[in-house]
Parts: structure tokens; sequence; C-alpha cells
């Protein structure tokens, strides 16, 4: 007589992604966080984890579902984390390739000016990209090597990088995994809405433009107060000053779209070598470069309207400026 063997109970989600072109179906947001808790507490087995995201990759996850997979995600954070208090939220996953990550030197100005900025990301592994945990280590700014310890580089300097390995090692495992599947999978998707410190303002870059409204429904489903989402250069929080770049918004409730046209009628060429060097020069008044000084000013007028520090696109603009022309050029600790 043969032997029954009980189902395992994560089948039943690859089951509803996976039943073909007319049986499958997006999970409800209860499916999506019950699978995630499972996941995140290690009852996947990992056959069936590499199922499931790559499942979720090709059909691509849905407001819902992402709202499911981020508030599992939070459930699981370190009970640390609420100990600890940021004005801004700023995720940077993506890493720049064509560019370099100017939107750092945008982050370093709001600090300069007391608006607390938590950073958090993955290094990656992707060829030619440079991450932004490498530039800041040349910068000079030390990554937390927990979440204690962000919350004190917060309160010291306004500004702190927390790797994801620190607050979530399951979800940074699984990004991991892109090197092994070739493929993105939902946790870049949710990571960068997860707000650890829970900050009442949330800035975040996306690549495929198609992402931009499921982040801002998301945002809005879980309750984030202010939310901004754009098209970033290379698929960070930068506003490329060469195109136009439509910010998707969450204000208390309500969602809104601005475009911010191109700052320049031509586009600039792609840099020969992305060398972390040049941010340092252009923030000591050494570089000269256009293309660089727009990128930062532009990314900070967007976070300065988001803040409701600026009513309009033009004020925005002008503060972003004159933050740039009172930077203390002496910031960067170890350049």
């Amino acid at each position: 007589m043969a032997t029954l063997i009980n189902e395992h109970p994560f089948a039943e989600f690859i089951r509803i992604l996976g039943k073909g072109k007319k049986g499958s179906r997006a999970l409800t947001e209860d499916e999506a966080f019950r699978a995630m808790s499972m996941i995140l507490n290690g009852q996947a087995e990992p056959e069936q984890l590499g199922a499931f995201l790559m499942l979720m990759r090709i059909k691509e996850e849905t407001s819902a579902e992402l709202v499911g997979f981020v508030k599992a995600a939070r459930a699981a954070l370190p009970a640390d984390c609420n100990n600890f208090q940021a004005d801004l939220d700023w995720s940077s996953y993506a890493g720049k390739r064509r560019h370099l990550p100017w939107f750092l030197l945008s982050a370093l100005l709001l600090a300069q000016n007391g608006i607390r900025v938590f950073m958090h990301g993955s290094a990656g592994h992707t060829e030619g990209r440079l991450y932004t945990e490498d530039v800041l280590t040349y910068l000079g700014f030390d990554s937390a090597n927990s979440i204690t310890d962000a919350g004190r580089q917060l309160e010291q300097q306004c500004f702190c990088y927390l790797p994801l390995q620190q607050l979530s090692p399951k979800l940074y495992e699984i990004i991991e995994l892109r090197s092994l599947m070739g493929l993105r999978s939902p946790v870049h998707t949710l990571v960068r809405l997860i707000n650890p410190f829970n900050a009442p303002y949330t800035i975040q870059g996306i690549f495929h433009p198609s992402y931009r409204a499921v982040h801002q429904h998301a945002a809005a489903e879980l309750g984030q107060t202010h939310m901004a989402v754009l098209k970033g250069e290379g698929g960070e929080t930068e506003r490329n000053p060469d195109m136009d770049c439509l910010v998707q918004s969450v204000h208390e409730n309500e969602l809104s779209d601005e475009l911010w046209p191109a700052l320049f009628s031509q586009r600039h060429m792609k840099a020969e070598n992305l060398n972390p060097e040049q941010l340092a020069l252009l923030w000591q008044g050494q570089l000269e470069d256009e293309f660089a000084l727009a990128s930062v000013v532009g990314t900070c007028a967007i976070a300065l309207r988001l803040l409701g520090k600026a009513e309009t696109q033009e004020q925005a603009h002008a503060l972003a400026e004159r933050y740039w022309a009172q930077r203390q050029k002496d910031f960067l600790p170890r350049v």
C-alpha cells in the first residue's frame, strides 16, 4: 500500500502562482504576508524558494503582494529598530554603472542641514557597478555595524548607511541569490519600502517605470505618511538632469504626480570611468561638472519638496542651491 505524503504548507503559494495561464493568479495581501513570513522563518525549502522567486519575477509584483511582503519583513525586523528615529528613509540597492552616485552628495547636503537621513542598501556583486557602501567608505563614512550603531551615527552626523545584512540576514541572503539566478527577485522591490526606522518621509528610486505606480500605491496602503518614487538614474534615487523626471508621491493618503522637466536640452556623454574621487573633488569645489552639479542639486530639490521645505519646484531648487553654496567643504571625513 502506497504511503501518502502530506503536501508541504508552502506548496500552496507556488501552486497559486504557477498553475498555468488560466489557472494562476496573483497572491492576496494575506497570502503574500504568509508566504514571506514562512520564507523569513526558514519554513520554505530551497527548491520552493527558487520556484517562488522566479514565478514572482515572471509575473511581477502587484501592490497588494508588495504590501504583504513588506508587512512580513517589517514584522521580522529586530525590535531595537523601534528605538531610533530618522526623518528621511533613503534606500540604495541598484548601484551605478553609467554615472557616479552623485545622489550621495544630495543626501549629505540634507544631513548637513539637520535632516536625519537613514540610508540602507546592499553592496551587490554586479561587475562594472559602483555600490553605495563602497563609495561611502572611500569618502570616509563607515557603514553602521549594527542597528544601535546606525542610531548613534544618525544622532552624531544626521546620516548613516546600514547594510541590509545588519537589518535582515535572511533578506540579504535572498538578494545575494541574484548571482545564482541571474535575475532580481521581489526582495529587491520590498526592501525599498521596508523603512526600518519608521521615518515619516521616504524616497525611492526604481529602474523600470512600471514600478513607480506599484510603489506609490503600496506606500499608501502601508500607511506611509509621505513618500516619493522616481525612475532614478541607473535605478538609484537620483534625478537625471538630462531627462524629464516624473515623481509619484503619497502625502497623507493622497496620491499625486509631478513632472520635473529636464535641466538641459542636450544629453551629456556617459563618463569614461567611474572614479569616486570626483565626488570628493566636486564637494570640495575642485571640480567643475555641470551634469554632476545638476544631479546633486536636482535630487536634493526633489527631496526638499517631499520634506515640505518648499512649496514649488522653483523654491526647492533655490533652497538646494543655497544648501550647496553654503556646504561645509571639510564635511567628508577622510578625503
